[in-house]
């Protein structure tokens, strides 16, 4: 049995919300586009008791899917904080949409885990605000995720 595994059976039997899997940028493939989620700065995962987690090489991916209505019931959504590569609830990051930024599917979106990380994060600088819940629909409403669970 696997660890992540182990961890995914051990975090339902416990009753506690899923907690974010660590990243192997050597690999992960998205689960939405296939593609090799290689750069932290711009992953994100879905997490759901009983199942493996599904990693996002780009947050766009992660916001099709979420929209596409395919996630797990009791699955909770992270994304990394592009300047620390922390993971972060999805519902209650800080989005930027950064025109001349590359990310890997071209949605030109970062993720930050408060709006100090942002300003600290000189690859935001030049961005403009996304609300979460523009991004991700009902995924990205803290109040009615948690109704959700």
């Amino acid at each position: 049995m696997s660890a992540l595994v182990l961890l995914a059976a051990l975090a339902e039997a416990c009753g506690g919300a899923p907690e974010p899997a660590p990243l192997d940028t050597r690999n992960e493939q998205c689960a939405s586009c296939r593609m090799a989620v290689s750069d932290a700065r711009f992953a994100s995962q879905l997490v759901a008791p009983g199942e493996l987690p599904r990693f996002f090489d780009d947050i766009g991916c992660l916001a099709d899917h979420l929209k596409g209505g395919k996630a797990p019931a009791g699955a909770m959504a992270f994304v990394a904080d592009h300047r620390t590569k922390a993971w972060v609830r999805a519902d209650r990051a800080v989005y930027t949409r950064v025109a001349g930024l590359e990310t890997p599917m071209g949605s030109h979106l970062i993720a930050h885990a408060d709006a100090a990380s942002r300003d600290a994060d000189p690859d935001a600088r030049t961005g403009q605000p996304v609300a979460a819940a523009e991004l991700l629909g009902t995924w990205g409403v803290s109040e009615q995720r948690s109704e959700q669970r």
